[in-house]
């Protein structure tokens, strides 16, 4: 975290807004509904009425993380403070041998793992050890890392060989154990995390196999299914073990799933889990833009299996998922202010719904088309906010050659390579402009290589050395420029930007007749605000034989508002195009449900 820091454009703005916004409205949120009070009563060890979803500690572990990551971002001395306390609350709690959960347990609760489908105890434990990783990559072992350690030797010391052989009904320990164990250099942690990983498709979990990931091995697995989050927190935690353990063929089969996912079962912007129900993957090309579930916790978790798979294969197209879920999903899924977030991320929202309450938690997925500002089963606010307090570490990478740039922000680097100094400045308005240019500010050893993602979209990207020398860039590729660096050189990169139709695959039966419009990493939509008035979205239609313009920040798509009249909506003869042509403006899909309410369309029918 101290070698690369945002500082300025977009995403310093969403870590501000992080840092002020989100999480102290998560900070209040847990406060006020009693969740981080479950913790103060379980510590008095007497009967209690528990506050929240059984699994709501590990919100408030979540919230912990974003903490030590914006602790660490910033130094801030009262959230430190606050961090602190909530340590100590936390700890309060814990069993003598480690065990730790507010649902289950203590007296007049269920017994510890009597429900390991639906408990989530072991998930709320991954989410304890992520925290710690938080903290211990930015401070250091303190109370709450000892916290983390005593659990994780608990669940080593009843899971492990030759104790409970199940599972968690909701994957996340075996990613979370992989982490703690290489951030501790304890191997035993790592171990545990392995045989969770193998024992899933032993169906130990009687019910719903598909839905928990415990239907087949995930060696044996060929696409990710069931459940969403689970399926890529599993993923995760595979591609950790895989590496840590040098296992080919265990790295081979989740990048073949997570391929397949990628080809058949994924969204325009990247969005991840199709159906609501069982908020899962659902089959190949079940793409209904309207019935999308898309929910913001895939989103982080699928940027989580991406970045490990571009850490383990180097291939671009991992970044270039990473931007569109950032860009798309995770970006747009928080309000301006930091206070409102989206659960689901639909690509057409029907109806113009008004604004949700705001005098208590909504009813899971209630909102409908707006942002709503809490909810019963809030697990995405709090996973946003570790998300963007963080996001800092997903813009580079370095080896012994040089230092590669994966995301475009405005930034300084400032790292070592092959044992000497190599620091940068990177310099963009992305997306907004296709140029980014980096700047060396400092290079203590001889050549260095600085390689630049250029996405797959990007045909007709140039490169161009500190002497001046200009060179295609291949799109999909990393465009390398050497050189025996001294302080001052610049490097530029410039992505074309037009904005271009894209259209689905003819196999995705809810999309056929329609097309979308992309700039960059962004997916545009329209807005009923947008239309003529009085015009209904069920009679828009876009010619996409007319060129997109960008005036004044919008893209512009020519169309016509369709004027049918009829009695019966079935006939002989191929319907026309009637009406005006007409000028629609789009906007962004993250800068939905910014203006009111509004319904929304990304997939646009053909005229």
């Amino acid at each position: 975290m101290d070698e690369v820091r945002i500082n300025g454009g977009h995403w310093s703005k969403r870590q501000t807004v992080n840092a002020e916004g989100t999480i102290q409205h998560c900070l209040h949120w847990l406060e006020a509904l009693g969740w981080t009070a479950n913790f103060d009563r379980a510590a008095e060890g007497k009967e209690f009425e528990r506050t929240g979803p059984q699994f709501s500690d590990s919100e408030v572990y979540k919230l912990a993380e974003a903490m030590a990551w914006e602790i660490g971002r910033t130094g801030d001395a009262g959230l430190e403070a606050r961090f602190v306390k909530l340590t100590a609350r936390i700890s309060a709690a814990q069993h003598e041998d480690g065990y730790l959960n507010t649902a289950y347990g203590n007296p007049g609760q269920p017994p510890r793992y009597s429900d390991l489908e639906w408990g989530h105890e072991l998930y709320c434990f991954g989410h304890l050890l992520q925290a710690a990783v938080a903290r211990l990559r930015n401070h250091g072992e303190d109370a709450f890392t000892a916290i983390a350690r005593r659990a994780a030797d608990h669940v080593c010391n009843v899971f492990g060989p030759g104790g409970d052989e199940r599972i968690c009904g909701h994957a996340e320990i075996e990613v979370a154990l992989a982490e703690f164990g290489r951030a501790t250099g304890e191997a035993r942690y790592l171990e545990q995390a392995r045989l969770f990983i193998e024992r899933h498709g032993r169906k130990t979990l009687p019910e719903k196999g598909v839905f928990y990931q415990d239907d087949v091995p995930v060696r044996e697995a060929e696409v990710l299914r069931g459940h969403a989050v689970r399926a890529l927190y599993l993923a995760s935690g595979a591609i950790d073990v895989a590496i840590e353990a040098g296992d080919a063929d265990l790295l081979d089969a989740v990048r073949g799933q997570w391929d397949r996912a990628v080809a058949r079962r994924t969204h325009l912007t990247g969005g991840m889990g199709s159906q609501y129900a069982d908020e899962a993957f659902g089959r190949d090309f079940a793409l209904n833009p309207a019935e999308a579930y898309s929910e913001s916790c895939a989103g982080v978790a699928a940027v989580m299996t991406a970045w490990r798979l571009l850490l383990a294969t180097g291939d671009t197209r991992h970044g270039d998922m990473i931007e569109r879920i950032a860009w798309n999903v995770l970006s747009g899924a928080v309000d301006p202010d930091g206070k409102s977030f989206f659960y689901a991320n639909p690509l057409h929202q029907v109806t113009a719904d008004p604004e949700p309450p705001r005098d208590g938690a909504l009813p899971h997925l209630s909102a409908g088309g707006r942002r709503g500002h809490w909810f019963e089963v809030s697990c995405c606010p709090t996973n946003l906010a570790r998300t963007f307090a963080q996001f800092a570490a997903y813009i580079a990478t370095a080896d012994d050659r040089g230092v590669q740039l994966h995301q475009y922000a405005p930034a300084a680097i400032d790292t070592v390579v092959a044992g000497s100094r190599f620091a940068l400045t990177m310099t963009t308005a992305y997306p907004d402009d296709g140029t980014v240019i980096v700047r060396v500010e400092a290079n203590d050893g001889g050549e260095r290589t600085v390689s630049f993602r250029v996405p797959h979209w990007a045909e007709g990207a140039t490169v161009t050395s500190p002497d001046g020398t200009a060179r295609p860039a291949a799109a999909g590729e990393l465009a390398d420029v050497t050189a025996a660096f001294a302080h001052g050189d610049e490097i530029r990169l410039d992505l074309p930007l037009a904005p271009r139709w894209t259209y689905p695959d003819p196999r995705i039966d809810g999309l056929r007749g329609c097309a979308a419009v992309e700039r960059g990493p962004e997916v545009w939509c329209v807005e009923s605000v947008d239309l003529p008035e009085g015009a209904d979205f069920a009679d828009l239609a876009v010619d996409t034989t007319a060129p997109l313009t960008v005036r004044d920040g919008r893209v512009k798509v020519r169309g016509r508002i369709n004027d049918r009249a009829a009695e019966w909506p079935y006939g002989t003869a191929a319907p026309r195009p009637e009406g005006e042509p007409v000028e629609i403006s789009l906007v962004p899909f993250r800068s939905r449900d910014t203006r009111g309410a509004a319904a929304m369309r990304v997939w646009m029918p053909i005229s």
